[in-house]
């Protein structure tokens, strides 16, 4: 008898829709108001939508599919909006792919294909007021029909943005038919998103998941571990610092990537 994630003979199209998504987030400690508003202009120039429309693009070469229509938008005063739709290969051209469930390449790496569905993202970058930290996030989905896997984008989209906080869900949907007739609500082997991870991924955060293996539904959040004070800081460095505003921004830092790690306001300690 087939497992669910043994190679199966389909009747016709893979039907399973396999979705992953992303809130990418990326912390920064701005003093002043000034400092503020140079942070939300680098950070719209740093992720446009010219910049995020080429980040998707490489997505689509990663997992081996077809650009069909592009709309993409900037805001005012910030953010941007990237929408790709995307279409499979001809079926004689699918047997060359590589369709392991197995971790993607990163970045430097960059060699492959696509499939089926689209691909978005939405920026929304933001600065509190008061204490200085300053707050960039990208919501990002990877959607794909049939036999191509949104999980080999997995590795490259964490390592493409900078990754705080990362929290990430992937799910199958819906179900294929083999050809006696068979319903398959999934076609490979997971337990955890973290299998597709490459292992400097999973070494560099801290991971929680939330699973529901029977819904076919998986759910984990990183946060990174090691942290340079210096990158998370925006128009001034350490040595601009006493070592209480060191202490004080360090603080500040955590609290804010644990509270979003969690999921939930820490209660305060002084």
């Amino acid at each position: 008898m087939n497992k669910p994630f043994d190679k199966i003979k389909l009747h016709g199209f893979n039907n399973l829709t396999k979705s992953l998504s992303f809130s990418i987030y990326d912390i920064c400690y701005a003093k002043t108001e000034q400092q503020r508003k140079e942070y939300i202009e680098y950070i719209d120039e740093q992720y446009s939508a010219d910049r995020l429309t080429d980040i998707l693009g490489d997505v689509v070469d990663i997992i081996g599919a077809n650009i069909l229509n592009v709309s993409r938008q900037d805001y005012d005063p910030q953010g941007a909006s990237v929408t790709i739709l995307i279409s499979e290969e001809p079926i004689e051209q699918q047997q060359t792919y590589d369709v392991d469930e197995a971790p993607g390449p990163l970045p430097e790496t960059v060699v492959a294909h696509l499939d089926k569905s689209h691909i978005c993202v939405h920026t929304y970058p933001e600065a509190h007021p008061d204490d200085g930290i300053c707050t960039f996030r990208a919501d990002i989905e990877v959607s794909t029909c049939g036999i191509i896997s949104p999980l080999k984008a997995l590795n490259f989209l964490i390592h493409s943005l900078e990754s705080d906080v990362v929290t990430i869900d992937y799910r199958v949907r819906g179900f294929t038919r083999d050809v006696d007739g068979v319903k398959h609500y999934i076609d490979h082997a997971i337990n955890s998103i973290q299998n597709y991870m490459t292992e400097d991924t999973k070494e560099a955060y801290h991971m929680m998941d939330v699973n529901v293996y029977q819904e076919n539904l998986f759910h984990t959040k990183m946060m990174l571990k090691e942290t340079d004070l210096n990158t998370y800081l925006f128009g001034v460095s350490t040595d601009d610092l006493s070592e209480d505003e060191e202490a004080q921004i360090r603080s500040k830092l955590t609290r804010e990537m644990q509270e979003i790690f969690y999921g939930r306001n820490l209660p305060d300690t002084e």
